[in-house]
Parts: C-alpha cells; structure tokens; sequence
C-alpha cells in the first residue's frame, strides 16, 4: 500500500511537470510571433440555420478581442463572421479558431468552401486551422457557424503557417489527454490491487477506482484534442463523456458511505440510491436518443442536466455537513477531504478570477489541478483506512501472542499449585524429622569434621524447607488478616532488614515514600514480595550500586517504583520472569519471583519489569488505594 501511494505521488507529479511545460498559443513580442498575425477585430451577423448565403453588407456587428462580446438575439443557432485578411506571404497558410462554440462550421473565401466540420452530437467546442493560399491581395474570409444548443460564438483568431499552428493547438489540448489518461491508468492499477485485498476494503476501493476512472474519461473527452483529429468517431466521444460522467456522483457516495456510514437518519444512503437512479434513467434516455436521432433529446437533457444539477448541490451540501460535523470530532479522514475539496475550490475561483478578469475570454486550466489534488485526497484516504486496518490486524496478533503466553504460564502454575497442595505437607514432615536427628547426631559427634558434614547437611534440609514454603505460599496465595497498610511504615521494615544486606555488596538503598499511601493487604506477604524483589536487585548490583525506591499516587492507584543500576536484563530474559525453575542465579529456583507474582496478583496489583542489560532494571508495581 505505500508502495502504491508512493507511485501514485510520483505518476501525479510528473503530470504536473509535462502539462505545466507544454506549449501554449501566445504570441508575445518574439521572433517567432513576428511570422504569426493576431486578428484583433471581426464582424459578427445572425444568420438563418438552412440558408448558407453570406448576408448582405448591412448589419454586421463589429467586435473587438479582450473586448465584451455583443448580445445577439435569444434563440441565435446561426452566425456569420466576418474576418478581413491582410496579405499572405506563407506558401501554406493556415487561420488558427482558438475557440468556436459550434456544432458546424463552414469557411468560404472568394465564394469557395476552404473548410468544413459538421457534428451529430452535442459536443460544440472547437478548434480548427482553416487552409489559406498565398495571395498579395487583402481578401475577407466568412465563416458560418450553426449551433442548436444555444450557446455560439467565435475567440482567439491567429493567422500564421499552417503546420505550426495545427500543431500548436494540438499541444494546447495533450495535457487534459495526459491527465486523463494518468487517472485512467491508476484506476485500473487500483482496480487490480483489488485482489490481494479483503472483502471489508473492496467496497470503497471499487467505489474511488470507479470515480477516478470516471473523472479522467470526462477529461479526455471533454478535450477538443480528440475532436480536432478524428472528427469521424465525434459521436462515440460525446457519448463515453456522457456516459461518465453519470458515474461520478453514485462512486462518490459509494466513497463516503464506506468511509463515514450512513449517516444520520440514513441519508448518505439516499443520496446514494438517487444517484444510482439518476445514472441508470439518464443512461436509457441518452441510449434511446441515439437509437431514435435525438426524438428523446429534450428528455434526456433535463433528465442529464437539471437533475443531475440537483444531485450535485444536493449532494455538496450533503459533503459540507458530513465534513463539519466529523472535523469537530476531529475525525482525521474528514480533516483530509476538507483539505483536498478546499484545494479544489481554491483552484476553481482562481479559475472564476482569471475568467473575468481576461473579459471572459479566458479558458479555464486551474481545476484540473484541483481535481487531481481531490482525487490524491481520496487515495490518502482509502491508503491510511487500509494501513490503519493493516496496524490493528498486527495489534490483534501480538495481542492474541499475549494472551496465548499467559493462558499457557497460568496452565502451569495451575498444574504447579495443585501439584504443591498435595506433596508439600507430606514432604515437609520427613524433612522436619530427619532435621532434628541430625542435630542430635552433630551434638553428639566428636569430630569436627564429621560436625561440618552435619550443618552442611542441615542448611541443606533448610533450604528445601524454605523451598516447599515457598510452594505452599504458591498453592494457598489467599490473605489472612487483610488490614490497612501505611506503605511507607511497611518499607522501613523492609528497609531495616535489607539495607545491611546491600550495604555488604557495596550498595545503597534510597527510600522515598510519603507517608499517606495506604492499600489493603496482608502486611507478611506483602513484605515477602517486596523482599524478594529487593534481593534479586541487591544481587544485581556492580560496585557503587543504588536501588532507588519511590511511591507516588497515579488516579486511585498506589504506585510503587524499585530501581537499580544492577546488571539488568535482556527482553528474552524478561519474558520468562515468573516461570518455575527459571532464575538468572547459578543456586536459584525462580519459584521466589513466582511467589511473588502470585502475593500481588491477589492483592489485585499490577507489576511491570523493565530492563537494559548492562544499565539497570526497573519494577512497576500498582495497587488500588484504600
């Protein structure tokens, strides 16, 4: 998943760079715009739709370029423009169209057709360079445009070689086929990765590789560029572009119902059914236009334009309200959207800006970019979902790992424990016995080295004693005599008896505990805990060593901390704290720390080990309050 937003990063920057560079047709004060002439001024007269002939003299509006365009009559679908050309000095020549809102265009010069395109469908932007030959003379070049949709008119007439120019407005449109094309190819990247995911991700992969999909065909079809080169299959364009674009608003709040829910009252959901609606009858009423040469055209326009304006603003208000109330949740995918749609708005008013402020005759570039920094939002999006989900699979695991670790550790205490019950008390009265004959027979013998033999053979016996206590503890941890302990009397006693005990292996022992803290507890236990975890620190010491002992109040807990710069330990070494029969000691047994695990689990504390081997070990015990 990084990888892939890393590629994607990559393929959107690069679009960038190519289209940001591609040339443009401006005709500064250069060499090369000295071979090209700018047509400044023109003629405008509505014509009649059915009738080709050039108007008579009279009546011709006159219009000036960067200047407001005259109001034509409501309902013009025809008009004639009328360009006076200067003296051409080019073998091939060619009048270079920017912009003409026209579904037919026919050029005459000297009564002649020099050029002419006709449409079927309802796409009337066009770009064209019609052929001039070389002539000394001044001439005047008509050209007739027809277009039904309501909308006609001229813009951007440049008169130069007829190659550059045909080339020039070719490079003018690459970067919306560019664009386009780069989406298409990342939805069916997307599309792909579908498989090597799983179910809970599919739904809204599939939703944001349809928008993406849907959004760059609508910027290649809405391009002039396929137009200007195929003229023949204008049709199939215009109805991919329609098409499309009915697929934009149902993958959108697919999106935003994986992403956010339903929504209150379950209106994401509604939305997204009317969306699915409006595709699928805008798609049959676009179908059965076609099939029936436009008898449906009325239909379908209001069905693909008034309907499908509805949805949009509806459905922006719809997005405005999610995104405010899941930001001041601080819902951070709402957060992210925010700022892809607040990108895209910004780039659409500079769009407006620069629109009025060129007179309208401007052409609109900046949303492009805006789109992609939506889209890029949206990837962001599904991107951090699946890490996210990736993270929690992981945190189940070591969870699960966890779990698993301590169902086991508890299956052996619990064998231990029950084992313990049932051999302790038979095993310690032997012992006892044999204890006092030995005493008797090192009292009555002669030889000092037969006495050795005895006492070693006695603190043998005490030591196995101690052992089956420690047992026993284990297989009956339940407290006798559950009283009030003042944590910090508790530790002065602990403290008389081992500081002596550090202070022989060059240690010192800092107490620092406030007198207020106070837990329920069964005070021997809870000093045969805090012992034993004392010594083992005391043995871990080096030379000059400290244990550092502190208790504070963390909620209504009792927190008490046992510090050192002993040895330490390493994280394998750590995970087996606790288990029988394992011990860091060559003599010990591990079954004191396993006591005490038991002393405080009863005592309805917490501990924690930490530990760098070489540096020290720090112990974390926690208590409810009394």
């Amino acid at each position: 998943m990084k990888a892939f937003l890393k590629y994607t990063i990559f393929i959107l920057l690069s679009i960038i760079v190519i289209t940001s560079i591609s040339p443009t047709i401006t005709f500064a004060n250069t060499e090369e715009s000295a071979s090209k002439i700018r047509i400044t001024e023109w003629q405008l007269h509505p014509g009649n739709d059915e009738d080709n002939k050039i108007p008579p003299a009279d009546g011709w509006i006159t219009v000036k370029e960067n200047e407001k365009e005259p109001v034509l009559p409501k309902g013009t679908s025809s008009l004639w423009v009328k360009i006076e050309l200067p003296s051409i000095s080019w073998a091939n020549a060619g009048l270079l169209v920017s912009k003409a809102y026209a579904q037919n265009v026919i050029a005459y010069r000297n009564g002649s057709n020099v050029f002419e395109t006709k449409r079927s469908h309802s796409y009337d932007v066009n770009r064209f360079v019609v052929p001039l030959e070389r002539t000394s003379e001044n001439e005047t070049l008509y050209i007739h445009l027809v277009n039904k949709t309501g909308n006609i008119g001229i813009s951007g007439i440049v008169l130069g070689e007829y190659s550059k120019l045909y080339r020039a407005i070719l490079m003018k449109d690459i970067d919306n086929i560019i664009l386009g094309a780069a989406f298409i190819f990342i939805a069916a990247l997307m599309f792909f990765c579908m498989i090597f995911l799983k179910r809970v991700h599919v739904a809204g992969w599939k939703s944001l590789s349809s928008l993406v999909f849907s959004i760059g065909c609508i910027l290649i079809f809405y391009s002039p560029f396929l137009y200007t080169i195929n003229e023949n299959y204008g049709l199939v364009y215009a109805t991919g572009f329609d098409l499309t674009s009915n697929l934009i608003l149902p993958s959108l709040f697919f999106f935003l119902e994986t992403y956010f829910g339903r929504g209150k009252f379950s209106i994401i959901r509604i939305f997204k059914i009317y969306a699915l609606w409006l595709m699928i009858v805008s798609s049959i009423c676009l179908f059965l236009n076609l099939l029936t040469n436009n008898a449906f055209y009325y239909v379908y326009y209001f069905v693909a334009t008034a309907m499908f304006a509805i949805g949009v603003i509806a459905g922006c208000l719809l997005i405005f309200g999610i995104l405010v109330v899941h930001s001041f949740k601080k819902h951070k995918d709402a957060l992210i959207l925010s700022t892809g749609i607040g990108i895209f708005i910004l780039f659409t008013v500079a769009d407006i800006i620069q629109y009025y402020s060129h007179s309208r005759n401007y052409e609109f570039t900046y949303w492009k970019w805006g789109i992609v920094c939506f889209v890029f939002t949206l990837v962001v999006m599904l991107g951090r979902q699946i890490v996210l989900s990736f993270e929690k699979v992981v945190t189940y695991s070591r969870q699960l790992e966890i779990y698993n670790n301590e169902l086991q550790r508890s299956e052996k205490l619990d064998m231990i424990s029950q084992l313990a019950a049932s051999v302790a008390h038979e095993v310690r009265n032997p012992l006892q016995v044999t204890r006092g004959f030995l005493q008797l027979l090192e009292e009555k013998s002669g030889s000092n080295k037969e006495k050795n033999y005895m006492l070693l053979a006695i603190n043998e016996l005490d030591r196995a004693s101690e052992i089956i206590t420690d047992f026993l503890t284990f297989a009956k941890p339940q407290l006798e005599h559950v009283s009030v302990l003042n944590i910090a009397n508790e530790f002065k006693h602990i403290g008389t008896i081992l500081i002596p005990l550090a202070n022989m292996q060059g240690g010192q022992i800092r107490l620092n505990i406030p007198d207020h803290l106070q837990i329920h507890g069964n005070s021997s236990k809870f000093k045969q805990a805090f012992i034993n975890m004392i010594k083992n620190s005391i043995e871990a010491l080096k030379n000059e060593g400290r244990i550092e002992i502190s208790g504070h109040m963390e909620g209504n807990r009792v927190v008490i901390c046992i510090k050192d710069n002993g040895e330490g330990m390493t994280e394998a070494e750590l995970v087996k704290l606790g288990e029988p029969y394992y011990s860091n000691k060559s003599k010990g047994t591990g079954l004191g720390l396993m006591v005490t695990f038991s002393i405080i689990e009863v005592m309805q504390g917490d501990i924690v080990f930490k530990s760098t081997k070489g540096i020290g070990t720090e112990v974390m015990v926690t208590f409810p309050t009394a």
